[in-house]
């Protein structure tokens, strides 16, 4: 991919707005979007919309261009193309998901809100496997995400399809050219997306890095808080820690 066609040092040094794709819809998509929308360490998220029978959100990637070099008395340089100047840091508001007294926000009927879900009386196993009732199977996993991480990987770790047609050429060099491993891993999806690796912790995570605040939750309709896709495990005998959700196919949106 040739280098972004830039003429200047701006805001797309630091951050990126980008159309990402949340789910189908076909019932399911506000489990969907909670999981998409808890991922809130480099993703700002605003407005959804409604596209051919899909979910979309408007949303600004904070990742920095690989060619983004900051020196000193706050001057920063591109090594592409030689600019030099002030590039400030975005501002970004924010995006609590785990509010306290088991107030959490979620997404229902495609919108986030905030809702109370009470801790259950029992604690639901994290994956039924042969260890203690409560245990949590990532607890001891030597997984970890690509920037070193360790702990929780595949709740730091996500896949997303971002929409950019191939006439967009100079939206798709800033993202091909963002900061490795921060966002990576881009392909072409289709003739209207690309599909990227991005690291961006969820705010689910409780404060050790490895619980989720959600699980074992009920929405107040009787399914689960918890996004469904969360409680995805591979099958037995893949050489895969039990309770892992990584597998050698990309997570499903």
């Amino acid at each position: 991919m040739s280098l972004p066609p830039c003429r200047s040092l701006g805001r797309h040094c630091r951050a990126l707005p980008l159309t990402l794709r949340v789910a189908a819809l076909e019932g399911e998509e506000d489990h969907d979007a909670t999981w998409l929308f808890g991922h809130t360490q480099r993703v700002d998220f605003g407005s959804t919309f409604e596209d051919d029978d899909e979910l979309w959100v408007e949303a600004v990637l904070h990742v920095p261009c690989r060619h983004l070099k900051d020196g000193a008395k706050g001057q920063s340089r591109c090594t592409a193309h030689g600019f030099t100047g002030r590039v400030a840091t975005p501002r970004r508001a924010s995006q609590p998901r785990r509010l306290g007294d088991d107030r959490f926000q979620v997404v229902e009927k495609k919108r986030l809100v905030t809702r109370s879900l009470p801790t259950p009386a029992r604690m639901l196993p994290v994956l039924e496997h042969d260890m203690a009732p409560d245990a949590n199977p990532c607890a001891g996993a030597p997984c970890r995400t690509a920037d070193h991480t360790r702990k929780a990987a595949c709740c730091r770790d996500f896949q997303v399809e971002i929409a950019c047609t191939p006439k967009q050429t100079k939206l798709e060099a800033l993202i091909r050219h963002r900061k490795s491993p921060y966002l990576c891993k881009v392909e072409r999806e289709s003739e209207t997306a690309l599909n990227a690796e991005i690291i961006s912790a969820c705010d689910y995570l409780l404060e050790d890095g490895l619980h989720c605040s959600l699980h074992g939750r009920m929405r107040a309709d009787g399914r689960p808080a918890k996004p469904i896709m969360c409680s995805h495990w591979p099958q037995q005998r893949t050489g895969l820690h039990p309770g892992c959700a990584f597998k050698s196919r990309k997570v499903p949106l």
